[in-house]
């Protein structure tokens, strides 16, 4: 068990995360009738450069990239992914997005198995169904829930799988700082190219709230996935996954409060069931990663 300081740490930094994770969404939301999707995300890469570029320049770390081709396609993927996801949060409910995003770990666990090769459990199998199921509850397929918006969330979930399992495998070689730079500096180019060949129509003129829509998702953008990463260092995996999932509940509060979407019981029937899966996986993969009870007695006796 972790000691009480480290307990209050993964909370606080868990807090962090919920509260950027939710403001990217509700500034996407806010700032997308003024810009077009592509110059979202590009002010967001480009914050993202300058940012992770001026911590590495401080602390005197260099940002290689020991194997770009593999840096070009995860942020290729990674890239499409945004996109999608930020697509989603302008047209579906808050909650639906958060729900169907995470359908990601079951899709990271079946592309494991194809593409890394790794062991299909009995508990991560069920992980996989239990996901699924959810997702069928969620959109409830022959109702109005099923839109064209809600599979391309769902796709983007797909993207950000993938995008997981090429992270694993840069982690070997890569910093995070070289991985987030360089993430930022590819899609950057990309978001601007788009941009302007894929111009969006902007229902209304820019104006001074959506300028502090588009910085607080710049800073919430980065700041998310740092509490996040921070609460992984602090506690185990079952600690903080649980924690995680809290963004469901929290931002459909949140769009019920803010756009008077509705608190659909359904939606968190469909959540349950991933999470239940998702949790359950995690509970025994940390049975299976704990040391045998002979093997401690045996380690305390020499």
């Amino acid at each position: 068990m972790k000691p009480l300081p480290d307990l209050v740490a993964v909370v606080l930094w868990m807090a962090g995360a919920l509260l950027s994770f939710s403001a990217t969404a509700i500034a996407v939301r806010e700032v997308a009738p003024a810009l077009g999707l592509f110059d979202i995300l590009a002010a967001r890469a480009a914050a993202g450069v300058a940012i992770v570029g001026t911590v590495a320049f401080l602390r005197r770390r260099p940002l290689p990239a020991r194997r770009m081709r593999l840096h070009l396609a995860r942020n290729l993927v990674h890239w499409g992914g945004n996109y999608a996801w930020s697509y989603g949060v302008t047209l579906l409910p808050l909650a639906v997005v958060f729900a169907l995003e995470f359908t990601t770990p079951a899709w990271v666990t079946l592309l494991a198995v194809v593409i890394l090769r790794e062991r299909l459990t009995a508990s991560r199998l069920a992980a996989v169904v239990l996901g699924f199921l959810g997702v069928l509850v969620v959109l409830r397929p022959g109702v109005a829930a099923l839109q064209p918006a809600s599979l391309v969330v769902l796709l983007s979930a797909v993207m950000f799988a993938l995008t997981a399992v090429a992270t694993k495998a840069l982690t070997r070689t890569e910093s995070v700082l070289s991985i987030l730079f360089w993430m930022n500096l590819i899609q950057l180019p990309l978001n601007l190219v788009a941009g302007r060949l894929l111009p969006g129509v902007p229902a209304h003129p820019f104006e001074g709230h959506h300028a502090l829509a588009l910085a607080v998702l710049c800073i919430a953008g980065l700041t998310s996935h740092w509490c996040l990463t921070s609460a992984y260092r602090r506690g185990d995996a079952i600690l903080v996954m649980p924690l995680d999932f809290l963004r469901i509940p929290l931002i459909a509060v949140l769009g019920w409060q803010l756009y008077g979407e509705t608190l659909d019981p359904w939606l968190f029937v469909g959540a349950g069931l991933i999470v239940g899966g998702i949790v359950w996986n995690l509970a025994a993969e940390a049975r299976r990663q704990a040391p045998a009870p002979v093997a401690e007695e045996a380690a305390k006796g020499a």
